[in-house]
């Protein structure tokens, strides 16, 4: 995303309009240059990259500003799941046209979430496209020598436990799309505007980065699903894992849905964006993780147990019977 010479082109001026100004890290060289330069301080430096695709991640009506906080927040969710503190990201943008509707707001938005989650813009590319809209960023973010929290790490014994409410994003979705949960919630603008709020702009839970890094044996980002996305975790750390549905944590508006009969948790479970960290805490230090979970103000939920095995996870009703899931997780193929 470097910006042109002095004859400018249509790249390089949309560069220069909407994104030079966000780009106030030293390292990113005000965009004049080819590649920018992080300093890693002696930390390891974490890499993540996430894309979302028109019709695929988002509805085509969705407004821009929504989309850059989405875009730049997944990859937050990453880093705060492998305990790393932000440090910057580039961002990739393929568009149909250089449209100033679309981009100012697209570029507000971004310039404020870089700011408020210390994340500066580093670079980047734009292109055109006649297909799809699609916005990619990558994100980098530090942790001290040796601390990322991996999938891997989990052992038998360990607290299963996840940050937030569990799928508000699909409702939202479902919403959006006008299914089942649009007609019931008709009338109920609050809920509406929470569900939809929660599959646009997921919150990152980056607060709680440090307490992962430091009592965690394994952690990542719930992007897919939960009940796919431990399954992933299990099988990196070669355990399984039992959990009490009934604790899993629900807002009131999912758990008014569930109790009428409208979704069945199934839903909430397989749905994808909820974007919540899921992780394993060992026992003797359960107690200092919550505690230090409600000094940042990220709730957290302990939902079941790690076990020894192979077996895929098993999440059990209020009766002890085990739910047969037809669908564990989002998947794009």
């Amino acid at each position: 995303m470097a910006s042109g010479p002095s004859n400018p082109s249509g790249e390089d001026s949309l560069i220069a309009r909407y994104f030079k100004p966000l780009a106030k890290d030293p390292g990113a060289f005000n965009l004049d240059d080819d590649a920018a330069a992080l300093r890693a301080g002696g930390d390891d430096i974490v890499v993540t990259t996430d894309a979302i695709v028109e019709g695929v991640h988002y509805l085509p009506g969705d407004p821009p500003a929504t989309l850059a906080r989405k875009a730049l927040r997944v990859n937050l969710s990453d880093l705060a799941a492998k305990g790393a503190v932000p440090a910057g990201f580039v961002l990739t943008l393929a568009l149909r046209g250089a449209d100033d509707a679309w981009l100012k707001p697209f570029a507000q938005a971004l310039g404020e979430d870089a700011a408020q989650f210390g994340c500066p813009l580093l670079g980047g590319d734009t292109v055109s496209t006649p297909g799809p809209v699609m916005i990619s960023v990558t994100a980098f973010g530090r942790v001290p020598q040796g601390k990322m929290i991996h999938r891997r790490g989990a052992r038998a014994g360990d607290r299963v436990v996840v940050t937030g409410t569990i799928g508000d994003a699909a409702l939202g979705l479902n919403l959006l799309k006008a299914g089942p949960v649009a007609s019931v919630l008709a009338n109920d603008d609050a809920a509406r505007e929470m569900l939809t709020g929660r599959y646009r702009v997921p919150q990152p839970r980056n607060a709680l980065a440090k307490a992962v890094r430091d009592y965690a044996s394994a952690a990542m980002d719930v992007s897919d699903g939960l009940a796919g996305d431990l399954a992933k975790l299990c099988a990196a750390s070669a355990v399984s894992a039992v959990i009490d549905v009934q604790s899993i944590p629900l807002s009131s508006p999912a758990a008014a849905l569930v109790a009428r009969n409208v979704v069945g948790i199934e839903a909430l479970i397989s749905g994808g964006d909820d974007y919540e960290i899921l992780c394993a805490i060992p026992g003797d230090r359960m107690a200092a993780f919550v505690q230090e979970a409600k000094r940042t103000g990220v709730a957290v939920t302990a939902i079941g147990g790690i076990i020894a095995g192979s077996a895929p996870p098993s999440f059990l009703d209020p009766q002890g019977r085990e739910l047969a899931l037809k669908r564990l997780s989002y998947s794009h193929f």
